[in-house]
């Protein structure tokens, strides 16, 4: 029997299990910390060397500065919409085709499936001049159509929920074929309920996804008429040789990064939830 004594192989292990984690809070935390504590410091402050990790003074009006240059409240009504709307056009399109991958059976379903999963390890850079082309052609470029149709289509949302649909029991499909029920309705009324903290996570992937978009919104637009709030901080970036202005510069960032710590707060719970799903809850 044990005495209680740990081994030193236990010890060592529970020591470089404490240091990764370790490291990996202060990979994350700090840089947050620190973007959190510039936003609050002067001009000076800002910009010295070694540089400071708390302000010797507290500035909130630094974010009534970036409010007022960054013309906030347009890039933010933008941002709501062009996510909400991406949201929307997703659980339309991404949630039928994962059902149809994981429940369904129908030809060419392993090769689709198969540009699906190619899809994900295509790179934005080198697709996004055959995008801009189509758009041109459509009349779609600094537009919101532009900034959402395309991307009601995600590789990504489809392989993620298609995982998340496989591991609902076919019996609880098969009994509401029985009794009647269409496919829609399996879907929305069925599939949805019980899996839904596969489809809130994926909901938040891509609200943090296209809230934060800043390369295809810098493709897509030439005016300031549709851009996002990431477009908007960086035009808290001075064109000239200047001193930039940091403190003013992380206030935009805490406000761009502000509503997905909020949304992360209120439901990350589904984002474990979703990694541990199994069905038939």
């Amino acid at each position: 029997m044990s005495d209680g004594t740990l081994s030193p192989k236990k010890i060592l292990m529970g020591a470089l299990t404490a240091a990764v984690f370790a490291a990996l809070l202060a990979a994350f935390i700090f840089p947050m910390f620190f973007m959190l504590s510039t936003s609050f410091k002067t001009l000076r402050e800002a910009n010295i060397t070694p540089p400071s990790l708390i302000p010797s003074e507290f500035h909130p009006e630094n974010y009534a500065a970036a409010w007022r240059r960054m013309n906030f409240p347009h890039y933010l009504l933008n941002s709501v919409f062009i996510t909400v709307c991406t949201i929307a056009g997703q659980l339309l399109v991404c949630v039928p085709c994962a059902y149809a991958f994981a429940k369904k059976q129908f030809r060419f379903k392993n090769i689709l499936f198969a540009l699906v999963l190619f899809d994900l390890v295509v790179p934005a850079q080198a697709v996004f001049l055959s995008y801009y082309l189509i758009e041109s052609r459509l009349g779609w470029i600094d537009t919101y159509r532009g900034l959402v149709v395309p991307f009601a289509y995600s590789a990504y949302t489809i392989f993620f929920l298609t995982q998340g649909f496989k591991t609902v029991p076919d019996e609880i499909l098969d009994a509401a074929r029985m009794d009647g029920s269409s496919e829609i309705q399996i879907i929305a009324l069925i599939m949805a309920p019980i899996a839904k903290p596969v489809i809130i996570a994926a909901t938040l992937f891509t609200f943090a996804y296209k809230w934060n978009d800043y390369f295809w919104t810098s493709i897509l637009t030439t005016s300031e008429a549709v851009r996002t709030i990431p477009m908007a901080i960086q035009n808290l970036m001075p064109t000239d040789h200047t001193i930039r202005e940091w403190h003013i510069i992380m206030s935009g960032n805490v406000m761009l990064f502000a509503p997905m710590f909020v949304i992360y707060i209120l439901a990350g719970k589904y984002i474990k939830e979703s990694f541990t799903y199994r069905g038939g809850r």
